[in-house]
């Protein structure tokens, strides 16, 4: 009896031993709020046919997109943005080995779908997400609040080409050239009397090219000095070359004033972050969203300098991916200009917008001159601004002015009647004659509607919202995240990585 007790005992001991032996399952190591768990069952619910395109049929097995897509989003939320590093979690990291079902991408094959196949389709991966988030009623698409930062690029903070430095050179070339051409004939006039005159208006490569051969023709056995010798042999051997090259750096700065020759989609920007404190410029891209209870609704990435120019385009994409505009749009006074006041109305958007100078007229600092035009007082049935010694100023004409993205603004012209021996015409102004006016009514009457809504009981609600809504997801990217420069260069690219960082703070912040 005491032998079949020890050999029960000592089976049971040994069968214990043996499920000690069997490891734990990865699905029984993860907890069940991790976060890991939302990007999973959120990416699987996402439609992600528009990247299955990417993938053309033959060659040799790949990794599913969707385990891959399911990886580059938990490492965006994970702070990790390096290819390297998610290879190497990949083979470290429970959560990333439960997520991945084991596979092991290298870093080259991540980084070529992040910034390949994602191209052009995360942007529809991330409104399926935002979609979720609506039918799960933690947002609505109606009320958006809108704010922009700047993101510094990865490219060379010192390979810089500046649109006035080439414009400079361009003009000097013009000028040198103008100079040896007045010289020549000076010397050799009867040699170019049956050349065409050289008009150096507009000059490019090949017109510097011909117009140094001309000259070298001319002075042909002529006593020229050896300085315009060497002048002209400089000329030939670097202007057209510089020319070509200036040419081709004016269509990559199309319209800006700035590029970096490591990036060229970047622009240099002024940043908050400067570590040299000096105020330096650096390469940079300005990243805007667009917020709901700091839940990510739409982003845009843009080379401007100011939020100003971008919040219709950054709208246009809005509608773009949700087929419909939101009906109220709050936003700080870098977006208070008659451009974007116009297109908030002609979509009919309610536009808590504020102008340059609301926020100081509302804590009555005042730094205007007590004489500007928007001081004076209009009489809106006469059509007549008075002066500040009462005198009218009447109207006498309309002037157009077209900015830089085409958008022309309307002024209408007032002038004084007689300024001469006015006590305050010093202070007043600076013009010889009768002091003249220039209004834009346009924006003076939108920036009193815009006043209107936000001094509304409505536009108190959103003007105090604003401020915890939009800003503290940049501040969580910037500080808690630590992203604080792109991995990846170029406008396409760049959207990539922060659509990946907009739908990993949405599902992180959905699974808190």
């Amino acid at each position: 009896m005491e032998t079949i007790k020890s050999t029960k005992v000592k089976f049971k001991e040994y069968a214990q031993n043996q499920i000690m032996l069997i490891p734990p399952s990865l699905e029984e190591m993860i907890d069940v709020n991790h976060p890991v768990r939302i990007v999973n069952q959120v990416i699987d619910r996402v439609d992600i046919d528009p990247l299955f395109v990417k993938y053309k049929g033959g060659g040799t097995s790949s990794y599913h997109p969707r385990m891959l897509l399911k990886v580059v989003v938990f490492a965006y939320l994970s702070n990790i943005y390096s290819s390297r590093r998610m290879e190497a979690t990949l083979k470290e990291n429970i959560h990333f080995m439960w997520i991945s079902g084991m596979n092991t991408p290298d870093h080259n094959t991540i980084n070529r779908f992040r910034s390949e196949r994602l191209k052009g389709v995360l942007k529809q991966v991330f409104g399926k997400v935002v979609e979720l988030l609506v039918v799960e009623g933690l947002v609505t698409l109606k009320e958006v609040y809108v704010d922009g930062t700047k993101i510094e690029s990865k490219a060379n903070r010192y390979t810089f080409v500046w649109g006035k430095a080439i414009k400079t050179s361009k003009e000097r070339i013009k000028k040198q050239l103008e100079e040896l051409w007045d010289y020549t004939q000076t010397i050799a006039n009867e040699e170019l009397q049956d050349t065409t005159p050289a008009s150096f208006e507009q000059i490019d490569s090949q017109k510097v090219t011909d117009t140094i051969n001309k000259i070298n023709e001319a002075l042909k056995d002529k006593p020229v000095s050896k300085k315009v010798i060497q002048k002209l042999k400089y000329a030939a051997r670097n202007w057209p070359e510089s020319l070509d090259r200036y040419d081709i750096q004016e269509k990559i700065l199309n319209g800006r004033n700035s590029f970096s020759k490591t990036d060229p989609d970047a622009t240099f920007m002024r940043m908050k972050e400067d570590h040299m404190l000096n105020g330096q410029l650096k390469p940079a891209y300005n990243w805007q969203i667009s917020t709901q209870d700091q839940f990510i609704l739409n982003y845009s990435i843009h080379q401007n300098r100011t939020d100003t120019k971008t919040l219709s385009s950054h709208l246009q994409g809005f509608n773009k991916l949700y087929g419909q505009m939101p009906a109220t749009v709050t936003a700080d006074a870098g977006y208070g200009s008659e451009q974007n006041y116009q297109f908030l109305a002609e979509q009919y958007i309610q536009a808590f917008v504020k102008d340059n100078y609301f926020d100081k007229d509302q804590n009555g600092i005042d730094k205007k001159h007590p004489f500007v035009a928007d001081k004076l007082y209009y009489n809106a049935e006469t059509d007549c601004y008075y002066c500040p010694m009462g005198q009218p100023m009447r109207r006498i004409g309309n002037r157009t002015q077209t900015n830089h993205d085409g958008f022309i603004q309307s002024y209408t012209c007032y002038q004084a009647q007689n300024c001469q021996g006015c006590p305050l015409r010093a202070m007043c102004h600076e013009n010889t004659g009768n002091r003249v006016i220039k209004v834009n009514h346009q924006l003076r009457l939108l920036k009193a509607e815009a006043r209107a809504l936000l001094l509304s009981e409505e536009g108190i609600k959103h003007r105090k919202k604003r401020p915890w809504d939009v800003e503290p997801v940049f501040g969580n990217i910037k500080y808690n995240k630590g992203f604080k420069r792109f991995m990846l260069s170029g406008c396409d690219k760049v959207e990539i990585e922060v659509g990946l960082l907009s739908i990993a703070h949405n599902l992180k912040k959905w699974s808190c």
